[in-house]
């Protein structure tokens, strides 16, 4: 770890037993899991060789306040651990100070819960394709970023790494996970969307679409993991600036998608490394999306 950022944590006290596209996650027991949020990039599922500095802190920090403010909806995954007690070595802590999550282990749902307010990404084109959106069937005539005429619910796979996530029908989901826990976690998808949404409207936020990902704890109850609500795995607009039939201005990762639109690049590994500029505009959009929404 340097003043560059962390691409990649190395702690040697305990056993790593994942690493994904931003997150090292160690096994502290077999009943806990210390999550470290890097700050690589991932996008178009390829991680890209250069960093976006304090990334990872402003995703913990963002993370950690939506998580506190949905608990009266959903349980979370947060454990009542001391970080100076998993990493009681300074140099190891220093690697996951304000960036990690000390969590339950769960047993993960194998598909991501999408929620979509607005025809934007994958949505937008699964629409100008065939009409529908994940199965659910929309007017014609609707533009790129247009506010869909009621919330929909999309859920997708679970890709390796690697590999793309894939779009799929409710349908699917009931036959991947059951119908009754399918309907649940559509139900609460929806209501910590529009709950999300709501807020952030009041700040000048536009929620385009998020991502949620659950587990189930050892007696089966539905909870709530991984990250929630950030600019990683959320579409966040500037309200003020927002107009249909363009990409809007984001403090998401749209920024960074942008700038590799432009390049001559196959979308598969090695990603091209970002520029300066780039990294320091993602920066600068990261810092005042967190700002923003949790500002008392």
């Amino acid at each position: 770890m340097n003043e560059q950022g962390l691409h990649t944590s190395r702690l040697k006290s305990l056993p790593l037993h994942y690493q994904g596209k931003v997150r090292d996650i160690y096994t502290i027991d077999d009943n806990h899991w210390l999550i470290i949020a890097s700050d690589r990039v991932s996008a178009f599922d390829v991680i890209l060789p250069n960093v976006i500095p304090n990334k990872g802190k402003m995703l913990t920090q963002l993370a950690h306040f939506w998580f506190d403010r949905m608990q009266s909806t959903i349980g979370n995954h947060l454990a009542d651990l001391k970080l100076s007690d998993v990493l009681p070595d300074a140099n190891e802590r220093a690697q996951a100070e304000g960036r990690c999550m000390l969590v339950k282990r769960l047993k993960p749902l194998p598909i991501e819960a999408v929620v979509r307010g607005y025809l934007i990404g994958s949505g937008w084109k699964d629409y100008q394709h065939s009409g529908e959106v994940c199965g659910n069937v929309l007017p014609s005539g609707l533009q790129q970023a247009d506010k869909l005429p009621e919330v929909i619910f999309t859920p997708a796979t679970k890709a390796a790494l690697g590999d793309h996530d894939e779009n799929i029908s409710f349908d699917k989901m009931q036959n991947t996970i059951g119908k009754a826990l399918a309907e649940q976690v559509r139900e609460v998808s929806l209501k910590l969307y529009n709950d999300a949404a709501k807020y952030a409207a009041e700040r000048g936020i536009i929620i385009a679409d998020t991502k949620f990902e659950f587990g189930l704890d050892d007696n089966g109850t539905l909870t709530l993991m991984d990250e929630i609500l950030t600019p990683d795995s959320s579409r966040f607009w500037e309200a003020s600036t927002w107009q249909p039939g363009t990409s809007p201005a984001s403090f998401d990762k749209q920024y960074v998608r942008d700038f590799l639109e432009t390049l001559d690049w196959d979308k598969t590994d090695p990603g091209p490394a970002l520029p300066e500029e780039v990294v320091a505009g993602s920066q600068a959009r990261y810092k005042e999306a967190v700002d923003r929404l949790t500002a008392s």
